[in-house]
């Protein structure tokens, strides 16, 4: 059975080379599901392993635009339509200097088993292109995305691929999108989610990753007998999904003691609370400033730490909660933040913790909460608002916060479960990979060879 495994995998980097995201994504889940590959030889008996690592379709696309000086550029586009088994392709789209294949296969490849978490009717896809919004003006930035649409509209519909917002598209961007779909189809579909929301947007969407991964460690402390109440938090990031996990938990009654972004870390010994907050908020989405300014603003106690992360910060921390990019924290980070008497860590970003770092903290008894099923809110609020597009229905912040704490409840318990009885018990990754996996593999096998 190793063997099978290894093939699989060993198949995938041959015919994806170069593309290390992927090949890490891929690693992690395959062999994770080892134990569910020899509970079940029909899985293999269908090749379900060699069909759900391979992209049910690829579609890669120029997008020429002109900026305000009337130059003519050109950038690449891409949508990657992972897996349809039990509903159609959700994903967000990416605008970032980075994107490339790799970058965009490994996020629909999770994709496809974080939506199945969720309970939601919903498969797996991404897609992205590698313009940077950055010092692009407001026409330009919507003529971009006018220009990404044009070709996109072809491959994307309610009932085909619902994508949503990621790394450098927010409600700005989707807007622009979807004002060109509606113009070119003459339909008003919920074929985006991220809407504003005057116009088919759903409330609690903003908020909806940080609340998930929050609710999601709270369960995991329950586990242990523990709640978020004066426990010591580091939290890296400071986008969306930091901030709202940081004002989540210290509705909680935790002490979150840092934020960061790629310049560097501000650790704040006596917590960041509402007040402060909201300073972060005006500072990162509307000034576009740097978390540096946070520092010099408040001063007293606080640090500015340069060019690093929050993890080997020297002081005890009970959750860790990486919130801000791919393999962000590293084994030494594990060591660490094991040292510090760290209980928990949960993933707030998508694949931010290395395979050597994840395996370091399981074996050393911290809960480690994987991002396919911890920061599965986000998609999840997306599904909601799908649905409410469906229904043409708009339900209040205290309906949406309510379903989506259901929501994170629910994957908690089964990933939980899964693991149990598959003799991995308290190892989420186990968990989480196997209950996403199995919906999907029975799915496809009950359609058939398609």
């Amino acid at each position: 059975m190793v063997d099978y495994i290894t093939s699989v995998y060993e198949t995938v980097v041959e015919k994806n080379p170069a593309q290390k995201e992927f090949h890490q994504a891929v690693k992690e889940v395959l062999e994770s599901l080892r134990p569910a590959i020899e509970k079940h030889p029909e899985f293999k008996q269908h090749k379900i392993l060699e069909r759900i690592v391979e992209p049910e379709r690829q579609v890669i696309f120029r997008v020429p635009w002109v900026d305000d000086k009337g130059e003519i550029h050109v950038n690449r586009g891409m949508r990657i339509q992972f897996n349809s088994a039990i509903g159609p392709y959700k994903g967000g789209i990416r605008f970032h200097p980075t994107v490339y294949e790799g970058i965009i296969k490994f996020l629909g490849f999770e994709q496809i088993f974080k939506n199945a978490l969720t309970g939601l009717p919903m498969g797996g896809g991404k897609g992205g292109a590698d313009f940077d919004p950055k010092g692009k003006s407001e026409t330009e930035i919507m003529r971009f995305c006018q220009a990404f649409m044009l070709e996109l509209f072809r491959h994307v519909g309610p009932d085909t691929d619902v994508p949503a917002g990621d790394i450098g598209v927010g409600t700005r961007e989707i807007g622009y999108m979807f004002g060109v779909y509606k113009k070119i189809r003459n339909e008003f579909t919920g074929v985006l989610t991220g809407k504003g929301l005057e116009w088919g947007g759903s409330l609690v969407r903003t908020e909806a990753t940080g609340y998930g991964v929050t609710y999601f460690a709270a369960e995991m402390l329950k586990v242990k007998n523990m709640d978020f109440k004066d426990k010591i938090v580091m939290i890296s990031g400071s986008g969306n999904v930091a901030q709202y996990a940081v004002q989540k938990v210290t509705q909680l009654g935790g002490k979150v003691i840092t934020v960061s972004d790629s310049d560097g870390t501000v650790y704040d010994p006596d917590g960041i609370d509402a007040k402060k907050l909201e300073y972060i908020l005006e500072l990162k989405n509307v000034k576009r400033g740097r978390i540096k300014e946070y520092a010099d603003h408040f001063g007293g106690n606080i640090q500015y730490l340069p060019g690093r992360r929050p993890w080997r910060i020297g002081t005890h921390v009970d959750v860790a909660m990486p919130c801000a990019t791919q393999n962000e924290l590293d084994l030494e980070d594990a060591r660490t933040l094991v040292n510090n008497g760290v209980k928990v860590v949960c993933e707030g970003a998508n694949m931010p913790t290395t395979l050597d770092a994840t395996d370091y903290l399981i074996k050393n008894g911290v809960a480690f909460g994987p991002g396919k099923a911890a920061n599965a809110g986000g998609v999840a609020t997306s599904g909601l608002e799908m649905a409410q597009n469906s229904q043409r229905l708009s339900w209040t912040w205290e309906e949406v916060d309510a379903k989506l704490k259901n929501i994170m409840v629910n994957i908690h318990r089964t990933a939980y479960e899964t693991a149990q009885k598959y003799g991995y018990p308290g190892n989420y990754v186990v968990g989480a990979n196997i209950a996403g996996f199995l919906k999907v593999a029975k799915a496809m096998i009950a359609q058939g060879v398609v």
